[in-house]
């Protein structure tokens, strides 16, 4: 049986499973989707956002790319940011990076990816060298890259602060709060690197828009 074929089965039993504890259950979910989290995640399939927050479908918007990087040309990242901050009114944006990203490890060494892929890691190489004092001085190569993801998360969670879509809805409603957060693949527990509130000064006022 061809591994496709494997996860069309088991969509099937799921959904009979999902049923059989909860008759209503699609027909709930069919309605209207109010999520309350906005998840920017990254890609790796070993980062599920539903399954380590115990969360159920239509409680998280995710968008997931490599190494969760918030990049203001992305228009894929800024439609469902948008969507999900003026149209959800989600109350939280979680930025969840994770310890072992290759995407932080590619970008620690010097190897050619392409320029595609080079020009996504590039984002992530400006963080090292704005942090190169911190990061130097840390002699294990693993937990300089541990350090690394960190601090990624908390540079991409401040970037949001960058855009008139936060901001604008920090004027408008307050809301919604900014987190920064890794996952440890090897223990499977988050933690909480920022927690930015509607209004914390955390960028410099050039990126601050007065006219939204």
């Amino acid at each position: 049986m061809k591994s496709y074929n494997e996860l069309l089965i088991a969509n099937k039993e799921w959904a009979s499973r999902t049923l059989s504890l909860d008759p209503s259950f699609f027909d709930s979910l069919a309605q209207t989707q109010t999520p309350e989290f906005l998840w920017i995640g990254c890609s790796d399939s070993r980062v599920p956002a539903n399954e380590i927050t115990g969360t159920l479908p239509g409680e998280i918007f995710v968008h997931r790319n490599i190494a969760n990087l918030v990049i203001h040309t992305d228009v894929n990242l800024f439609s469902v940011l948008e969507y999900a901050v003026k149209h959800l009114k989600v109350k939280h944006v979680i930025v969840c990076g994770h310890y072992g990203c290759g995407g932080v490890k590619a970008a620690m060494g010097n190897n050619d990816f392409d320029q595609v892929l080079n020009m996504w890691l590039r984002v992530i190489k400006d963080v090292y060298r704005h942090n190169r004092e911190e990061l130097d001085a840390i002699e294990n190569i693993e937990e300089r890259a541990e350090r690394l993801v960190e601090l990624n998360v908390k540079e991409q969670a401040e970037k949001l602060c960058k855009t008139s879509v936060i901001q604008k809805a920090w004027k408008d409603h307050q809301g919604p709060e900014i987190h920064g957060w890794v996952y440890g693949i090897k223990d499977g527990i988050i933690k909480e690197v920022v927690n930015i509130k509607p209004g914390d000064t955390v960028i410099d006022p050039i990126y601050v828009y007065d006219n939204i």
